[in-house]
Formats: structure tokens, C-alpha cells, sequence
């Protein structure tokens, strides 16, 4: 049995591996030293892109922190007089303010993303790419022009500033950061999963309600949180159309105007008083720890859905 083996030719494709690790074996180090570069240059871009980051964070927490009280957003505002310079009061209207309008504005934006998502999804018609086409324009306009928009169509004819007309620049804004996420969502779903459905006799609607949207709801949902963080944040539409930016009082009607976190925050750090200057810094430090909260909470969502998923 020896003998045969001994005269057998040699296996080509051992003598290729041979040749393969005898190469590799060269370049080793210089492929180990050219990873550690490159992981090195990222690392320390990331650090840079950090630290602008942390600076803001530190300064508007140094700034704002004293003012961050359970008074300051809870009770209403107070107009500085001769007599009470320092008088801030609170700003409790504004959150309110904030949430009724991202509320608003989300309830308006996420099913119409939901279904145009679905639809460039699964259809690949004309149609369907003049919808793309129309979103990836919608996504890059600047907001003010959204703003624009809504005092057009909305302030005028209305005579008043509103908090509707404010909801409608930010769902516009929303809509196609979640319709984009949504597409992505869903495209990542495996085509076996959809097969499945379909084999079992489901009607193509019902798979896509009950098992697609299912399955990419970790970054359906990341996604929409991340777009209404992005919309609470949003100054230059609503300083055109929501109005009240110095309001008093409580005010719930949504077709009235409104006081909101970013108006207010434009508002006091242009003022004359010292006082509303410095609690610019406290409304500031508010609205950021509202977007910190959806950001984490989308992260924490996602995670959370993709282990169920896995399991």
C-alpha cells in the first residue's frame, strides 16, 4: 500500500496551499502593521469627531445645570420687569409645547412612511421610482424651506400662527428619514422569510403586514425615533410658524399658537435681560436631554427586539 501512495504524482492542490501559506507567511507582518494604521488613523478621527461633541455637552450642562430645577419645568415663564430682572420663572409650556408638536407631527409622518416605504419595497414601477426620486429631494431641502412651505399653505390662509402648522414642516421633515429607514428595514428582511409566507397561501398584504413589518421593526423603529429626535430639535421651521415664542401660558389647543424648547431657547439668548440669557443655557440643557432620552431609548429598542428576534 506504501509502495502505491510513494507513486502517486504529488496533489496540486496541497502544493497550491503550501505555496499560499509560504506567501502569506511573508506579508504577515506588513498586513498586521497596515491594519494597526489604519485601525489607529480611525480611532483617531474618532476622537476628534468626539471632542467638539463633549465641549458643547460640558458647556451647556456647566451653563444650564444650575438652572435645571423641578420649578424651572414645571411653572410657567416670567416676563422680567424693572422691579424683578432676574425673574425666569419656568418653562413648562414649552416642553408641553414640544412634545404636542413632535407628537403631532409623528402621528402624521409615520404611516405615511410606513405605507411609502412598503410600497418602494415591493413595487419597482415608474411610478415608484418618481416616489424615490421625490423623497431622496425632500430629504436634502433645507428645513426652512419646509417652514416656507407651511406658512403658505397653512399660517396665511389661517390668519394665525398655529402648532398644526408646525407639526405639518416636521412630519414633512420626518417623512422621508423614516420612509428611508423603513426601505432599509424591510430590504433587510431574508426573501426566504417572505417565500415562506407566500408558499403557506397568504395574500402578498397580509405577509407584509404580519411577518415583513415584524421582522424589521428593530430599524423601523430606531429609525422613527431617531427622525423625531432630530424634528424636537428643529428651530428654523417653527420660528416662521409656530408663534408665542415668549408665551405666558398654558395652552393646549393645537391650532393656537405655541411655545416650543428651540423657539424659546432663540428667543432668550437674544434677549436684552440678563437673567433670560442666562436661562437659555437651562432650556438648552432641557432639550438636549430630551433627544439624549429618544436617542438611547431607540438604542436600547433595538437591541432589545434584535435579541428577541435571535432567541
Amino acid at each position: 500500500m506504501s509502495d502505491l501512495l510513494n507513486t502517486l504524482p504529488p496533489d496540486p492542490i496541497y502544493d497550491r496551499r503550501e505555496k499560499i501559506r509560504a506567501i502569506t507567511a511573508k506579508t504577515l507582518r506588513r498586513r498586521t502593521r497596515l491594519s494597526q494604521l489604519f485601525v489607529g488613523a480611525i480611532s483617531t478621527t474618532l476622537v476628534i469627531a468626539l471632542v467638539p461633541l463633549v465641549l458643547v455637552l460640558y458647556t451647556i450642562v456647566q451653563r444650564g445645570g444650575s438652572d435645571l430645577t423641578l420649578a424651572f419645568v414645571t411653572k410657567l415663564p416670567q416676563v422680567p420687569t424693572i422691579g424683578q430682572q432676574n425673574a425666569i420663572g419656568g418653562i413648562g409650556n414649552a416642553i408641553v409645547g414640544t412634545l404636542i408638536v413632535a407628537a403631532m407631527a409623528a402621528a402624521m409622518a409615520i404611516p405615511l412612511s410606513l405605507i411609502l416605504g412598503l410600497y418602494l419595497v415591493e413595487m419597482n414601477t415608474r411610478l415608484a421610482r418618481i416616489f424615490r426620486g421625490g423623497v431622496e429631494i425632500l430629504s436634502g431641502i433645507p428645513s426652512i424651506l419646509l417652514g416656507v412651505f407651511a406658512y403658505i399653505f397653512i399660517v396665511i390662509p389661517q390668519h394665525h400662527f398655529s402648532a398644526f402648522a408646525a407639526s405639518v414642516a416636521l412630519a414633512l421633515l420626518m417623512t422621508p428619514v423614516i420612509t428611508k429607514a423603513v426601505e432599509t428595514a424591510i430590504r433587510g428582511v431574508p426573501d426566504a422569510v417572505t417565500e415562506a409566507g407566500l408558499a403557506l397561501g397568504a395574500r402578498r398584504s397580509v405577509v407584509a403586514r404580519r411577518v415583513v413589518l415584524p421582522a424589521a421593526r428593530p430599524g423601523i423603529i430606531t429609525g422613527t425615533l431617531l427622525a423625531l429626535a432630530r424634528a424636537m430639535g428643529e428651530t428654523a421651521p417653527l420660528l416662521l410658524i409656530i408663534g408665542a415664542t415668549d408665551s405666558s401660558t398654558w395652552d393646549l389647543n393645537p391650532f393656537h399658537s405655541m411655545s416650543a424648547l428651540p423657539t424659546l431657547t432663540y428667543f432668550y439668548s437674544n434677549s436684552s435681560f440678563p437673567s433670560q440669557h442666562r436661562a437659555a443655557w437651562g432650556v438648552a440643557l432641557v432639550l438636549v436631554v430630551l433627544v439624549l432620552i429618544l436617542n438611547v431609548t431607540s438604542r436600547l429598542i433595538s437591541a432589545r427586539l434584535s435579541r428577541r428576534a435571535q432567541a
